[in-house]
């Protein structure tokens, strides 16, 4: 056995001592033992610290620990489902991703937006509202999306702010709008380098700069404050534009073609070949070619004659062919010897060689519906950019699903629990699995608890604002 020093110091390699003194006194350990394992922990990420210093640190935590234990009330406590993140796959991009966040557009509810989260679109729309006074193009609106940073990054902040920023300007292009601006978000463990935040923000810049939309506003924090130690980086980045022809989703019309361009992917492709030993791959995920295709449909009378745009991200194929279906209400059919064609050949060969199905995986190519008639201008407008595109797939009418066409015949095309797994530990966990339909049954009954809270407290504030 490891003596216990050592012990301590492999299991914390990031740690997140609130959590753990949290769960450790809940536990029945003792103050002193714990006091003892936090003061080797805070020695690890602070090497420099005099004992005295450690040892007040970890005094600190136990004292902010038992003066937040216990707590009652609304505002303190929360219905808990006992279904952890990883468990219910959210941010995996699969049927567990997918359910949570249809509980999350459950408690903000109808909003009475243009496009909202109900409809689980890439983006949201509000019109620009009428201001006294002030002249503007009638019909116009915004169009808001955020994207949050490839939690696998972290040790690469250019990679992940380069892919984050190219993926909320693409969720912006797709509803019909031109980006317009950009803000950021970054937060960094307590033991991370400073320079990640720069290195970060270069990665946004990039993209932004090269197709002159500026990174205007943004906030730095660290994650967990002082209580999480280690150098984990996460962060988001938003984009902000303005359209007059939305091509949200529910556009799609039985009859319509479906469209796609080459993709090489971005954060996940870049992940993937960064964790499976294949870092030359990752060049070709830094291109703008999805913006440059929307920013010549932008330019084209083309863009008119789109019904839908969406981009092959969330699960891939299948979970965007999936959204699709259920958004619009119609069958969506993907013929999958037209889709191969599309990804982009190093990529491509890389997923084959790892077993890695890339039907399930984020591309990062963009779809488009329309009329039949109309997908040859379309096309040509893509092309202008030098980026290729083809005709993939079909919408009939009929009960809502999404289907893949084989040479085996028509087979069914809903995601999988999780997105293909597509680094060495995803493989691992996605062979673990508790019982889905007892784990919704759970999410379900925790998300409509925050529902009534958060009706609650509106009655609350409306309240004292009538009483002011």
């Amino acid at each position: 056995m490891l003596p216990h020093y050592l012990h301590v110091q492999r299991i914390t390699d990031h740690m997140d001592v609130e959590e753990y003194t949290r769960k450790a006194l809940a536990a029945g350990t003792g103050e002193d033992a714990v006091r003892t394992r936090l003061a080797l922990c805070i020695s690890q990420f602070k090497p420099d610290a005099d004992r005295e210093y450690i040892e007040a640190f970890a005094h600190a935590v136990i004292t902010e620990v038992k003066n937040t234990t216990g707590l009652t009330g609304d505002l303190f406590t929360y219905r808990k489902a006992n279904v952890s993140m990883g468990e219910f796959g959210v941010g995996s991009r699969g049927t567990g991703d997918f359910f949570a966040h249809r509980q999350i557009a459950r408690i903000i509810g109808h909003t009475g937006a243009t496009v909202g989260v109900d409809e689980m679109d890439d983006g949201g729309v509000v019109p620009v509202p009428r201001i006294p006074g002030v002249s503007g193009e009638p019909g116009l609106k915004v169009v808001c999306s955020v994207d949050g940073m490839h939690s696998r990054l972290s040790d690469f902040p250019f990679l992940a702010g380069f892919h984050v920023t190219r993926a909320t300007m693409r969720d912006v292009y797709v509803m019909g709008a031109r980006p317009i601006l950009l803000f950021s978000d970054i937060h960094v463990a307590d033991s991370g380098d400073v320079a990640k935040i720069f290195d970060y923000t270069a990665g946004v810049c990039s993209v932004g700069e090269s197709v002159g939309v500026p990174l205007v506003s943004g906030s730095t924090l660290r994650i967990g404050g002082d209580m999480v130690l280690g150098s984990r980086m996460t962060g988001c980045v938003g984009a902000v534009g303005i359209a007059s022809h939305i091509t949200a989703r529910r556009e799609t019309r039985p009859g319509d073609v479906i469209l796609m361009t080459e993709g090489a992917g971005g954060g996940t492709i870049a992940t993937t070949a960064l964790y499976y030993g294949y870092p030359d791959v990752v060049e070709h995920t830094i291109n703008l070619q999805f913006l440059q295709a929307c920013e010549a449909l932008m330019d084209s009378p083309a863009l008119l004659k789109v019904h839908a745009m969406t981009d092959v991200t969330n699960g891939g194929l299948r979970g965007d062919a999936h959204e699709l279906a259920s958004t619009a209400g119609c069958r969506v059919i993907i013929e999958d010897n037209k889709v191969q064609g599309l990804v982009q050949k190093d990529v491509g060969e890389l997923l084959e060689r790892l077993s890695i199905d890339y039907l399930g995986v984020s591309l990062d190519a963009l779809l488009i519906t329309a009329e039949p008639a109309d997908a040859s201008s379309i096309m040509a407008a893509v092309r202008s950019a030098n980026v290729r595109i083809h005709e993939i797939g079909t919408v009939e009418a009929g009960e809502p699903g999404a289907f893949l066409q084989t040479e085996e015949g028509l087979n069914d095309f809903t995601p999988r629990f999780r997105e293909a797994a597509y680094t060495p530990v995803k493989k691992v966990v996605d062979t673990n699995h508790r019982d889905f339909a007892v784990m919704k049954r759970a999410v379900e009954e925790a998300a409509q608890a925050a529902v009534e809270k958060k009706e609650r407290m509106i009655r609350r504030l409306t309240k004292d604002k009538r009483a002011e």
